[in-house]
């Protein structure tokens, strides 16, 4: 609880006392009015204050002008305890309210935590502490253990391990060694790092997410603008309506001879406007989708506004792009078949044969091989455009490559009968076996289909430019509905067009893509996603929805975070003007009394409220 917070508190429990007290005396007349005055202003004056403020400003008909009008109607008409009552109960409302709103926000505070306050350059051979906006591209900056890394860079000197938590929203700890490139926000857990920047604070990876959290209220979604136009025209009606139920009845009844009983009808009034307060509305629908977005954040996934998370709700049609978003997009050993010898000893001959390329095939392979390459036992290296090499390893004879240097150098090969890149390898003129190289499937990629299968998505599509047969068998062992092969990137956005033709009018289409080269398709979709975008910029201002790593489950955890806010603002909706309907028509016919407009304005409120508040719990997948 934050000061303010604090202070409002000690009104409460000062007026509150107060009431109590001066309701055991035996007065009346002026001097309980005068006894009664204190702890109502006490508990009143800074809505007094406002109501004031708003109609010097002409902006007259908001919740603090009804709760000045019907509690001071109310204690001219002599019911001073309930004048109080009104005001002391719509405090504990407004109080609850400005509790719950720092609860919500301390999701987006612990996300804006990622922002560094300073860097280290070494002078002279001492750190001295500089605002990061001083840093310059290419300046060399010291992050020691347990400090947040303040801007992007790449690693010149030290090994540690990175924590991530605060970007990707749980604990993914990461090695990092000179060369890696490293981004601001990830904190350093061990050893002492040098970097050389490659960004300046501004254009950096903690910038550009702050900023984004920090434009996303900017962003309202259309139930958000409903609210906001209703509260325009609503106010006014039930002010005019509650001056007409204070005037008309009496009237009608002196023109027909009756007693007017202005004071009934005037109470009446009063209640109506207690209860017709939207305090329920415009305080509940702003903070169900304020507490989507936070919760979201909180586990990272950033969302640019409300309108994109009502939309998401909406989702029926997902597609995804295959290669570092269902995919790890690196190629690794997957499988040594038809081997004449030991696994281990042909994969260190080929590792050994291709050690002196830096194709992405001979990456994997010396990988897989996992031990230090000592190139000295390897002469005689001879590189076969688009075939594969030729080497002597410790004096014997290897071809290692693809079907067209078995072929070349007449050798008999087998066939594979898994997809993936084949190399071939051959000792001495006789095959030995070949080696299978896949792009390996992440391992929630499936979970993550299904699951979004489950949560009533209508259609699950991949989108890639590899080879039909590859994609095939990817779609086959995920589950995906359909699947598009060999697109170039202009191709993908036509099939997302076509898709969206193809869609009903309420349902919305999500494109998920890696953030690398998809931000057309992530334009052009009713709502990107950026999977595992840290550090990309065309991502982060293509798309609407920023995954922060890469599992593909936090898809599925964005829909549901999305579907169960926006089902709590319609049902805040629903039983907020429900109720308002029902206990003005009470207290339109005087069966209501204030304590029930009381109930019917801040019960409510406090009830959507904490409703509302239920968005930032959202189970664990």
């Amino acid at each position: 609880m934050n000061k303010k917070q604090k202070k409002v508190l000690i009104r409460i429990i000062t007026a509150a006392f107060l009431v109590v007290i001066f309701s055991m005396l035996p007065v009346d007349g002026y001097l309980k009015f005068v006894l009664f005055m204190i702890p109502y202003l006490v508990i009143s004056y800074d809505i007094l204050k406002k109501a004031l403020k708003g109609i010097r400003n002409r902006q007259v008909f908001d919740e603090n002008f009804l709760m000045a009008v019907a509690t001071v109607g109310a204690i001219l008409l002599g019911d001073y305890k309930e004048g109080v009552a009104v005001m002391l109960f719509y405090q504990i409302g407004e109080l609850f309210q400005s509790y719950a709103v720092g609860k919500s926000r301390k999701n987006i505070s612990e996300l804006m935590d990622i922002r560094p306050d300073y860097a280290n350059i070494e002078q002279d051979g001492q750190l001295e502490r500089v605002d990061p906006d001083e840093v310059e591209i290419g300046s060399i900056i010291v992050v020691q253990p347990g400090e947040k890394i303040p801007i992007d860079g790449v690693i010149t000197e030290g090994k540690t391990t990175l924590n991530t938590s605060a970007l990707a929203g749980e604990s993914l700890p990461r090695d990092a060694q000179p060369g890696d490139e490293v981004i601001s926000g990830c904190i350093n857990m061990t050893g002492v790092l040098k970097i050389r920047t490659t960004k300046e604070f501004g254009e950096s990876a903690v910038s550009k997410i702050l900023d984004l959290v920090e434009n996303s209220s900017s962003r309202k979604s259309k139930s958000e603008n409903f609210i906001s136009k209703f509260a325009r025209y609503y106010t006014p009606a039930v002010c005019c309506s509650a001056l007409a139920l204070a005037l008309l009845p009496p009237l009608a009844g002196l023109i027909m001879g009756a007693a007017p009983q202005w004071g009934e009808w005037i109470y009446r009034a009063l209640t109506f406007l207690v209860i017709s307060c939207p305090c329920a509305l415009v305080i509940s629908i702003p903070l169900s989708f304020f507490a989507g977005i936070g919760g979201a954040g909180n586990a990272g996934i950033l969302i640019k506004g409300s309108n994109y998370l009502e939309t998401l709700a909406r989702t029926k049609y997902v597609v995804f792009d295959k290669t570092g978003t269902l995919t790890k997009g690196i190629f690794e050993v997957s499988g040594i078949h038809h081997n004449s010898m030991e696994q281990e000893k042909l994969l260190e001959f080929a590792a050994l044969a291709e050690s002196f390329s830096n194709h992405p095939i001979s990456r994997s392979l010396k990988q897989a091989y996992g031990k230090e390459i000592d190139q000295s036992r390897v002469t005689d290296v001879e590189e076969l455009g688009g075939k594969g090499v030729t080497a002597k390893v410790d004096g014997i004879l290897v071809a290692a490559g693809n079907a067209k240097l078995m072929e070349y150098l007449k050798i008999p090969y087998q066939e594979c009968h898994h997809v993936g890149t084949l190399v071939h390898v051959a000792i001495d003129g006789v095959y030995a076996g070949h080696i299978l190289i896949s792009d390996m499937v992440k391992p929630n990629s499936a979970e993550a289909v299904s699951r979004l299968k489950k949560s009533g998505i209508n259609k699950t599509v991949m989108l890639t430019g590899d080879a039909d047969r590859a994609a095939q068998q990817v779609a086959e062992n995920l589950g995906v509905d359909m699947v598009y092969s060999e697109l170039l990137p202009a191709d993908k956005v036509t099939k997302v067009e076509e898709l969206l033709n193809s869609k009903g009018p309420k349902e919305k289409l999500a494109f998920v893509g890696d953030g690398i080269n998809d931000a057309p398709v992530l334009s052009r979709a009713d709502i990107g996603i950026a999977m595992g975008a840290l550090g990309s910029d065309a991502a982060i201002e293509a798309a609407d929805v920023v995954l922060m790593d890469d599992d593909p489950l936090k898809v599925v955890k964005a829909i549901r975070i999305a579907r169960k806010c926006l089902r709590i603002v319609y049902e805040n909706i629903y039983f907020a003007i429900g109720i308002k309907v029902i206990c003005l028509i009470l207290g339109a016919l005087g069966i209501a009394n204030m304590w029930a407009a009381i109930f019917a304005d801040v019960g409510v409120m406090v009830i959507a409220v904490l409703n509302a508040v239920r968005i930032l719990f959202v189970k664990k997948l």
